[in-house]
């Protein structure tokens, strides 16, 4: 277990109740997918755990020596927009967060290079945004989060804006960079398609306020590729997952 989630309200000073009672775990090393409808709150959760914002009521419990989050460094965050500086090369953005907490030129330049070659960015350095296509800028940005060696990656629905193909691309790498680092992933969808296909475990959550309404186990191959995507247990996989929102969504 890395973090609890316990009986969490929020309510946004305009009096908007975003979350009530909500309860999750995050397990060590899990992929965990927030799915639910629009405006329920699964950009909230992650806001939270990021400590970008308080809980109106409840917990949240960090699984540690000393129930906090060791560092900033811990959590990686990748919102829905790259939100890279214009101006600055693919080299510098990834630089940023190391930057800002002080490391040394000779500290930073093999972790910025380790997460450039991680998410294929080799001989792109020198570019900038402006060169790069919308799948490549989102690339940057979790090399970005990566470059910290983070212990939990929080990830916005990072895909939703990209056509279908580069969509299936990054979640193929993304599962392939997760199962060779191993480290923690939250992350929002809107699709059960791509949560199916992503996720070790799946929570549903009801409309506003949310809540979690259930949660269900993906008993997918170690290694997923276009074959388990279009396979029996895949699609079985998917009606489930729907029914439950179907269900979630009438209620």
């Amino acid at each position: 277990m890395i973090v609890r989630l316990r009986n969490v309200d929020k309510i946004y000073s305009n009096g908007v109740v975003a979350l009530r009672g909500l309860d999750l775990d995050v397990g060590e090393g899990e992929f965990l997918s927030l799915l639910g409808p629009s405006g329920c709150g699964k950009s909230t959760v992650l806001r939270l755990v990021a400590a970008l914002g308080e809980v109106s009521s409840g917990r949240i419990e960090w699984v540690g020596p000393d129930g906090h989050a060791q560092s900033n460094g811990d959590i990686g965050f990748v919102f829905q927009e790259p939100t890279l500086m214009p101006w600055a090369t693919v080299w510098k953005n990834v630089l940023l967060p190391l930057k800002l907490r002080g490391l040394t030129p000779d500290e930073a330049t093999p972790r910025v290079s380790e997460a450039i070659a991680l998410v294929g960015l080799d001989g792109f350095e020198r570019a900038y945004p402006r060169e790069l296509s919308g799948g490549m800028k989102m690339r940057v940005s979790i090399a970005r989060a990566l470059v910290t060696r983070p212990r939990l990656l929080l990830m916005d629905e990072p895909f939703a804006s990209l056509d279908e193909i580069t969509r299936f691309k990054l979640d193929n790498d993304l599962l392939a960079l997760w199962a060779r680092q191993r480290w923690t992933v939250v992350f929002v969808t809107h699709s059960v398609y791509e949560s199916v296909y992503l996720s070790t475990r799946i929570a549903v959550m009801t409309g506003r306020p949310g809540r979690t309404a259930g949660e269900i186990a993906i008993e997918g191959p170690s290694v997923r590729d276009e074959a388990f995507r279009t396979s029996p247990v895949y699609n079985e996989y998917c009606k489930i997952v729907s029914a439950r929102l179907a269900e979630v969504s009438r209620a």
